[in-house]
């Protein structure tokens, strides 16, 4: 059976991820615990080490957090993802991606969901402070009724469950969570026309103090993990006024792009999109 509770892992550097063509610095011993490194063909990986990493439990439901450090200077056309996905063919997942930026242009934060494989539900917002200076918590909240994203414990984002009008959810898929670095120079950075300059590698992003506060899944499905879980109780399943407050002032002062706003890309606006504004 699967087991509920908190899994915190601290130090105060867990895991640095480098994008150049040398050895990275020695994980924490307390990493590999609940983390393999890895790398493929779209990392520039080298002799030891790797630019990513993922969980070694799946969970279904809860709480996930790490504090970050992003890349500083310029940044230009990496990507720099941090996000649960079930790795299945009918894929869920949830995504933070930080789009890098030339020195003093303010960091782009995207979100996006994939339920059974669909996903095109991008959102963007700049971030109000500078995350390459000190370490910032960016977190998900996953149950049956919502995925909220958070920055800071600010929530910039909330994806509702609409599976009554047809839209899928993520509800019965464990998700492990992964973080990557990589090359996104093709649309990254103003839809790619700033182009990865390597003469400012390496570039550096740094974790610390991840937080795990979710139902660890011990097979492919949901069994271990039932819906009357902590997660799924009512307290969990709406915002606060407060967070209310938060979220529509990100939303009207910090947005830059909605999918829900994208008639280039959807002619009629997404069945969802009218229940995801608060």
């Amino acid at each position: 059976m699967g087991s509920f509770g908190i899994l915190v892992v601290r130090t105060m550097l867990v895991l640095s991820l480098y994008l150049a063509a040398f050895r990275p610095t020695v994980l924490a011993a307390s990493f590999y615990d609940y983390f393999t490194a890895y790398g493929d063909s779209e990392h520039v990986v080298v002799a030891s080490g790797a630019a990513g990493f993922g969980s070694t439990n799946k969970y279904l439901f809860g709480s996930v957090s790490t504090q970050i450090k992003l890349i500083p200077g310029n940044s230009a056309g990496t990507v720099l993802a941090y996000y649960m996905s079930s790795n299945t063919a009918a894929h869920d997942e949830i995504d933070f991606e930080f789009l890098g930026n030339t020195s003093g242009q303010p960091y782009s934060v995207q979100t996006n969901i994939y339920a059974s494989g669909v996903g095109g539900r991008e959102q963007r917002v700049f971030l109000w402070f500078d995350p390459t200076t000190s370490f910032h918590t960016y977190a998900f909240l996953w149950n049956k009724a919502q995925i909220i994203f958070y920055v800071d414990s600010i929530p910039i984002r909330v994806f509702k469950n609409n599976e009554d009008i047809g839209v899928p959810f993520p509800t019965s898929q464990p998700m492990s969570i992964y973080s990557s670095l990589w090359n996104g120079d093709q649309w990254a950075t103003r839809g790619g026309a700033v182009k990865l300059n390597w003469t400012y590698a390496p570039f550096i992003t740094s974790y610390q103090s991840f937080q795990i506060d979710a139902c660890v899944a011990s097979t492919s499905s949901n069994a271990d993990c039932p819906a009357n879980s902590k997660w799924n109780q009512a307290s969990f399943q709406i915002l606060s006024n407060n967070d209310r407050i938060a979220l529509e002032s990100v939303r009207q002062n910090y947005m830059t792009y909605d999918y829900c706003s994208d008639r280039k890309r959807y002619s009629t606006v997404p069945a969802e999109c009218a229940r995801n504004t608060v």
